[in-house]
């Protein structure tokens, strides 16, 4: 069986040419550079340049940048899909654009599979498998998946990987590299941004990915973690058909999350799937803090059963520690209540912002888009809002966030789409919040959260918390001011009053020297036998000598009344 439609990429074959793949991949970064130095002309924009135009370019880049990442093949699709949640690197069009870009590219030929199966796993095909479905159920850009059965009558999954996918990671990451290296020398785009750090966290998410074994072993922890859980299922793993690029996993269809007509036709409740969506990416979050980082509709069934959520692929996962899920939530409560300093000293503590000798600037930049943009309570406040906030404060700033924290964000807003899609009341911060109060807490171990004595142990914590930080807070405005980061206004009337004073005399001076002149001039006319002349220029001495006394008059009773 041979599938016709892959030949339309140059990338979908089994050896590839470093020279040809150069040629590629620097074509497209050169035409970027030249459109965006194009962008930042006046003559380029027919008409005369406006914020509209230069929107709508941009717009026309991000379709251009896409669509030149699909035909450039698995390492861009992958690549585009991590700068989809790095908006504090790329305009807003960018990211919209390349959220977008999905894996829908053609499968390989079936041959292809049953040799990569047969060479890994040493066996004949029809050994290995009682049947064997030739047209995969899925094809993405990494692999795809066929269904199969075991010998023992088991219904299987098996995930296999493109052909030469791995060679074609190495050529166009060592690319990739040269290019975060010239885009870290240049002087425009260096400045404030670690593109080779950059370049190094994609590497190594990357290949995390195509290692199917530790995909497996992903899976295992996932399903470990929710083993308390019916309402969420996980695929289990058949290790001794696995190897890096084969994958066999127990079938379990389910309802994709967004065929909305067909869960109500399995007469499953849409809001409740919607809530247990939320929870599921919480208990993820706050409990094990490890957590699927991809959580698309894709990758996300519901049983037809029994309503369980069942997840898929986990190739790209997330892992947090406590430390980090605490500073993770004092972002999004600063966010939401519009605390410039709080979501700042979170975003340091973070590592998602370097503090500079003055960090004034960038608290006002957050400042002014939490007071301009953050217009709802926080129980009516949007996730995906929230996020993009955070990356408008971000963008342009010397932010640099963290793969895990862009992850979560982008889980947020994913999740708390479908969760709208599934229930158009769905709240995702009302979900979210008793879980935020529980880990405040301390997990639960804190006062009763709920009725008179619980609002009391809130407050009377509140007070003692703020009397105990006083000390502190004392320290920090000490070190602020050490460090510049603080600025006084200081206004003195004693410094008013002499400044005025002295302006005074300056002026009092300065007639005083004139009255002087003309009078020295006066005398040597007369001299000289010039009366008229002399006598005019006595004159004129009376008028600065009549100003200078009245000023030095003024100066004396203003001493005396002060």
């Amino acid at each position: 069986m041979k599938t016709q439609q892959h030949k339309t990429y140059r990338w979908n074959r089994k050896r590839y040419s470093r020279v040809r793949r150069s040629f590629d991949i620097w074509s497209f970064v050169l035409g970027w550079l030249y459109s965006l130095w194009l962008d930042e002309k006046q003559w380029s924009y027919p008409g005369g340049m406006t914020d509209e135009k230069k929107k709508a370019r941009r717009r026309q880049q991000a379709i251009w940048i896409r669509e030149t990442f699909l035909e450039l093949g698995p390492t861009f699709i992958k690549v585009g899909q991590l700068f989809s949640t790095r908006a504090d690197l790329f305009p807003t069009e960018y990211v919209e654009e390349l959220s977008k870009l999905q894996d829908r590219v053609p499968a390989f030929d079936y041959e292809e599979a049953e040799a990569i199966l047969e060479e890994d796993l040493g066996k004949p095909l029809r050994s290995l498998f009682q049947s064997f479905d030739p047209i995969p159920l899925a094809a993405a850009s990494l692999g795809q998946v066929h269904k199969a059965q075991l010998p023992s009558g088991e219904d299987v999954v098996v995930k296999v990987q493109r052909p030469g996918l791995k060679k074609l990671f190495q050529i166009d990451l060592a690319i990739l590299k040269d290019i975060a290296r010239y885009f870290q020398a240049h002087p425009r785009w260096g400045p404030g941004r670690d593109w080779v750090g950059i370049y190094e966290e994609c590497c190594r998410i990357l290949y995390e990915e195509i290692d199917y074994l530790n995909e497996g072993r992903n899976a295992d922890r996932f399903r470990r973690n929710f083993r308390h859980a019916d309402w969420v299922r996980v695929p289990r793993i058949y290790w001794r058909y696995a190897s890096p690029r084969i994958l066999v996993m127990e079938y379990m269809p389910g309802i994709k999350i967004s065929h909305y007509e067909a869960i109500e036709t399995a007469g499953l409740e849409r809001s409740r799937l919607a809530n247990l969506g939320a929870q599921a990416y919480l208990e993820q979050l706050l409990a094990s803090g490890f957590f699927h980082a991809d959580p698309h509709p894709g990758n996300l069934a519901v049983s037809p059963s029994d309503g369980s959520l069942i997840f898929y692929d986990f190739g790209m996962m997330g892992q947090i520690s406590p430390i980090t899920r605490e500073k993770l939530l004092e972002t999004f409560f600063g966010v939401a209540q519009k605390d410039g300093d709080r979501v700042m000293n979170s975003l340091i503590e973070l590592g998602a912002l370097q503090p500079t000798g003055d960090t004034g600037p960038i608290r006002r930049s957050i400042q002014y888009m939490l007071d301009h943009f953050m217009d709802q309570p926080f129980e009516d406040q949007s996730v995906g809002a929230i996020s993009d906030d955070l990356y408008e404060i971000a963008y342009g700033q010397p932010f640099r966030f963290p793969a895990t924290f862009t992850f979560v964000m982008r889980a947020f807003s994913t999740l708390e789409g479908v969760g709208k899609g599934l229930d158009p009341e769905f709240n995702f911060m009302e979900v979210a919040k008793p879980y935020a109060m529980e880990l405040m807490n301390g997990n639960g171990s804190g006062p009763d959260t709920s009725g008179i004595l619980g609002e009391l142990s809130r407050q009377a914590a509140q007070v003692s918390t703020t009397a105990l930080g006083l000390p502190r807070r004392i320290d920090d405005t000490i070190e602020k001011l050490e460090r510049g980061d603080l600025r006084l206004r200081v206004r003195s009337i004693e410094t008013d009053r002499a400044l005025r004073k002295l302006g005074q005399a300056q002026v009092a001076t300065n007639y005083a020297i004139l009255t002087g002149s003309f009078a020295i001039g006066a005398a040597i006319l007369a001299s000289q036998g010039l009366v008229w002349v002399a006598a005019i220029a006595g004159v004129l001495t009376m008028v600065p000598g009549i100003i200078c006394v009245r000023l030095l008059r003024k100066i004396d009773r203003y001493d005396k009344m002060f």
